[in-house]
């Protein structure tokens, strides 16, 4: 997964139908786990884009959309914020959120 900026992160959406922005933060356990889930998730689903920021560069993001916790997984369908996932579960989960 490729660190994202704010920009990356709005050109991804004006480019893809669905995009994924995982935020995190690097002293989180949980972020360590999910971070795992989501780069096996990442090798299969190849035709969504998945960035990652670390949450603390990205204060305007985590109030604009109300960010409650980490690790959060933004999900934009054309454009539009679809889902906001914090309980990743599992990689099943997950793969099953960026593929419907």
């Amino acid at each position: 997964m490729e660190e994202w900026n704010r920009n990356q992160w709005e050109q991804a959406i004006k480019n893809h139908n669905k995009v994924a922005f995982y935020l995190y933060t690097p002293m989180c356990g949980t972020c360590a786990v999910a971070t795992k889930m989501l780069e096996v998730v990442e090798n299969v689903v190849t035709d969504v884009p998945i960035g990652k920021a670390n949450i603390n560069f990205l204060e305007e993001i985590a109030n604009e959309y109300r960010i409650e916790s980490v690790p959060c997984l933004l999900i934009s369908e054309n454009g539009e914020i679809a889902e906001k996932i914090y309980a990743f579960q599992s990689v099943q989960n997950v793969y099953e959120k960026l593929k419907k």
